[in-house]
């Protein structure tokens, strides 16, 4: 059975450099890395937990780097049809980056800038169906995002995938959860005066760890650093890190998950 239309499914991070991206994923999250596609198609690499795939790594061109493109995570949504998704949200204000490409026998993408202009992917599954685990130490456990237009959003996502928004406690701040059938997939929260203002709207993808305090501080050994120290969040601790190229994501250590993927 698959992951339903909706699920934000999968995340992947685009490096300079394939090796070194392995060499710190690796180590970080005890992942093996495993080349995806056939020799002569684009490198692609697909990071694997206990034999589940769990995300992936994309290189990025020294041509798209000298047109000013930064190593970054990537979030997917999980769609029936991708060529119905896309020109819905299109229709809804989306900026389109990608038009629906199928990549070999894998599946079909598209990618966008949201009406708020946050870079969102999407992907229609062929042979790869997206995460084979989720909420595991090591797993992809959350994506959100940051945004200082949280209405406009809302409306976006509830329209184009039938997301229910729910609002959660998050310490002194507004949080609000995305829900795709009845489970929380997600959310998004108003980073207005928390994040610098040249920051744009992006989603992030989140992983669960043991020991956030232990992760962070792997982190800066490995060569990344520590965007937002672990702390206590209402929901466990939490930090936000980078990795040496830069690409940003979270990590949570929390006992509110249960561990069943998001089917």
């Amino acid at each position: 059975m698959g992951l339903a239309h909706g699920i934000v499914g999968w995340t992947d991070v685009a490096v300079p450099d394939m090796d070194a991206g392995e060499a710190f994923y690796s180590d970080l999250f005890g992942w093996e890395a495993v080349s995806a596609g056939p020799a002569d198609s684009m490198p692609y690499t697909m990071f694997a937990l206990d034999g589940e795939v769990v995300a992936g790594m994309g290189p990025l061109s020294a041509d798209q780097v000298d047109a000013g493109q930064l190593p970054a995570w990537s979030s997917y949504v999980i769609v029936d049809d991708a060529d119905i998704v896309f020109a819905a949200a299109v229709e809804l204000g989306a900026t389109p980056l990608l038009e629906p490409t199928q990549i070999l026998d894998t599946g079909t993408m598209f990618a966008i800038l949201d009406p708020v202009g946050a870079p969102v992917c999407f992907w229609q599954s062929g042979t790869h169906d997206g995460a084979g685990v989720f909420n595991e130490p090591g797993s992809l456990t959350w994506n959100d995002l940051a945004t200082r237009n949280v209405e406009k959003a809302k409306t976006f996502y509830t329209r184009l995938l039938g997301w229910d928004v729910g609002e959660m406690p998050m310490g002194d701040r507004a949080y609000w959860t995305f829900s795709n059938a009845g489970r929380m997939n997600g959310g998004t929260w108003d980073m207005s005066g928390l994040l610098p203002d040249d920051l744009p709207s992006h989603w992030m993808p989140w992983f669960r760890v043991h020991d956030c305090s232990a992760m962070a501080t792997r982190v800066e050994e490995l060569g990344g650093s520590i965007r937002r120290a672990p702390a206590e969040d209402g929901i466990g601790t939490s930090a936000v890190v980078a990795d040496p190229f830069g690409a940003v994501f979270g990590i949570l250590e929390t006992d509110r998950v249960d561990g069943q993927p998001p089917r």
